[in-house]
């Protein structure tokens, strides 16, 4: 997931305009534009840290000066310092926010991966964790970013990655069939896969050529009958197998034990919890 510096600052700068609109009024009034103060950015429970990569580039694309306690992917614990940010006391506290709220979402979103993906690895089970496209505006980037650094897979970043044909666009063209078939047509090189909500339409997506079968919204019987189709069709491992919907920490490894290769689940960023994190002025001069 490469994205240029520039195009990075871009991005972060955006979201601290957003925020700060005209310009931060209270600072302007009460702090004097020359006091240059540290702060920490300390983390207030346990999770795993992610955005810190962003939020130092935001931090130094503002003349400040900051030093990473911690990396990407790293277990951060309650009270643990995870960034000392120094510099202009007007600048700190006008990006202060942006910041927060950046590490904080992204953290949450790791540490929910994580979470998952330890699951999975007690229970000696190789599936693959990804997220979907349920992101929030503006943050996609930044939150498949994030299930990237707790373990998992971003799946696809925007609409150019892959082919994935949903049940609306098999309610235009007609069939399974049919749109794996127009599909194909059109490229050679980009796999495809197919969102299906039946077993009949899962085998039909394989015998049409698709490259990965997504079971949308089976229970986990309706996964292992599927299986059992894909098997009698000689299809299962020729396809990778992906469900989604309606899973959870608590029925994850079902759906797991159900010889699935993916689970997609979007609540990895739509419902994220984010992990408690603030910041601290010390030692102003």
């Amino acid at each position: 997931m490469f994205v240029p510096r520039k195009v990075l600052e871009e991005k972060l700068k955006k979201m601290l305009a957003e925020d700060v609109g005209q310009g931060d009024v209270t600072s302007a009034a009460v702090i004097p534009a020359s006091i240059i103060v540290e702060s920490l950015v300390i983390a207030k429970e346990t999770g795993i840290a992610a955005g810190i990569e962003e939020t130092g580039i935001l931090a130094e694309s503002l003349g400040l000066s900051v030093e990473s306690e911690v990396t990407d992917g790293d277990i951060i614990r309650n009270g643990e310092t995870i960034l000392k940010i120094s510099g202009n006391a007007r600048v700190i506290l006008s990006a202060e926010r942006t910041i927060l709220n950046l590490l904080s979402r992204m953290s949450g979103i790791a540490t929910a991966t994580r979470t998952l993906t330890e699951k999975l690895r007690k229970a000696n089970l190789m599936v693959k964790i990804a997220a979907t496209r349920k992101t929030a505006p503006g943050l996609l980037y930044f939150d498949k970013k994030a299930v990237l650094v707790g373990g998992g897979d971003p799946h696809r970043l925007r609409l150019d990655d892959m082919i994935l044909v949903k049940d609306n666009h098999v309610a235009i063209v007609g069939s399974v069939e049919k749109a794996v078939k127009k599909a194909k047509a059109s490229s050679f090189s980009t796999k495809i896969e197919v969102e299906v909500s039946t077993t009949k339409d899962a085998v039909k997506a394989a015998e049409a050529g698709a490259d990965i079968v997504m079971l949308d919204n089976f229970s986990p019987r309706q996964v292992k009958e599927s299986v059992a189709a894909l098997k009698t069709a000689g299809f299962f491992g020729k396809v990778l197998l992906e469900v989604s919907g309606g899973i959870s920490e608590q029925n994850l490894l079902k759906y797991a034990s159900a010889q699935v290769d993916v689970i997609s689940m979007g609540s990895l960023t739509h419902s994220v919890k984010a992990l408690d994190i603030n910041l601290e002025i010390v030692n102003p001069n």
